[in-house]
């Protein structure tokens, strides 16, 4: 890898550490290539990512960033889940931990916030933006429905009562 090469590297790598949610460091040590695909195609589905760097390169491009403080973590064969979503590349490391005892996390970054193996275990936990947005739309949503019943429901009691007295006078 030339020079050039190595300054593109660095600011891909500077940009992913300004840009995501959540970095996770974890080693990677004795996974063969297809354990490899199966993690990058977990952290797809859930919309974060998966790079291999150098730990040299990755250290320089750590420089000045908020989520400085996992250059310790940056020693040995180590691999980068991150995602915008503060939590699914959490989530990623963490499910394909439980599968393979090979993969261990070793911590991360949660913006300015320093992770340590029980910090990404809990952010793991927490449900992702999707579900939170679901959960409030659904506490917004119910108020309007329960309003919108309230509303219809005296005026069909009136229907049925007026349906009632006029099938009486019918008679």
């Amino acid at each position: 890898m030339d020079r050039a090469q190595k300054e593109k590297l660095v600011e891909e790598l500077g940009q992913i550490f300004e840009s995501s949610g959540v970095v996770v460091v974890s080693h990677y040590e004795g996974l063969t290539v297809a354990e490899m695909q199966d993690l990058r195609a977990r952290a797809r589905e859930a919309g974060s990512s998966v790079r291999v760097a150098k730990n040299k390169l990755a250290k320089i491009a750590l420089e000045g960033k908020p989520c400085a403080s996992i250059s310790e973590y940056l020693s040995g064969m180590t691999v980068l889940t991150f995602s915008e979503d503060p939590v699914a590349a959490a989530k990623v490391a963490e499910d394909f931990a439980k599968d393979n005892k090979k993969f261990e996390i070793l911590g991360g970054a949660m913006g300015e916030s320093a992770l340590d193996r029980a910090g990404v275990t809990a952010v793991s936990k927490m449900p992702s933006r999707e579900e939170l947005i679901a959960s409030i739309v659904g506490c917004i949503g119910a108020p309007a429905a329960n309003i919108a019943g309230a509303i219809g429901a005296p005026a069909s009691n009136i229907a049925g009562i007026l349906s009632t007295l006029e099938e009486r006078e019918a008679a």
